[in-house]
């Protein structure tokens, strides 16, 4: 599994002041680590940039990285059982719940996602907006964010309605 890294703190301070004076190279490497890429791209770049082969590894021993997630694993083949893709309250809650997440992950770069969520007129269609979602959210957020939403959104199918009107909270602060 390729694992996805993020500065941290630590490691936004030293791009902002320098105060470790880095190797150049180290600096290079830690400039590129931005929450998207996987470790297996960042492990391409050092050659380029004349890094050490352990430069990830000596960026998280000096606390200026950390593994924020794994890459966005593709969701399971499931499905939404016959019938339920022209359930009405189905319908309502995958609405609800893409909106506010598209509203709380994605700002108004989530805009042109919004519009395709406003064109789905049944469950079923909005099942099939689902990866372009997580994607969207692994882009804007993180990758582990992404993949919370999708289990987040996997679980609203199996909760009762009356218990599925609290939305779950993929809310909470995820570094990258």
């Amino acid at each position: 599994m390729a694992y996805i890294h993020a500065k941290t703190a630590a490691g936004r301070q030293e791009i902002e002041d320098r105060a470790r004076r880095l190797p150049p190279a180290l600096r290079s490497i830690l400039l590129m680590v931005d929450g998207q890429r996987d470790d297996d791209a960042l492990t391409a770049l050092l050659p380029g940039l004349r890094a050490p082969e352990d430069a990830l590894a000596q960026l998280a021993q000096a606390g200026l990285i950390e593994v924020v997630g794994g890459a966005v694993a593709a969701p399971a083949a499931r499905r939404l059982t016959a019938g339920r893709e022209q359930d009405p309250d189905l319908y309502k809650r995958l609405y609800d719940w893409m909106s506010e997440s598209v509203r709380r992950h994605l700002g108004l770069k989530g805009y042109f996602m919004q519009l395709k969520i406003e064109r789905c007129t049944d469950a079923g269609a909005l099942e099939k907006l689902w990866p372009d979602m997580a994607a969207a959210v692994a882009k804007a957020r993180s990758p582990a964010l992404a993949s919370r939403w999708l289990s987040d959104t996997h679980a609203l199918l199996d909760a009762p309605a009356a218990a599925a009107t609290v939305l779950p909270d993929t809310a909470t602060a995820v570094p990258g």
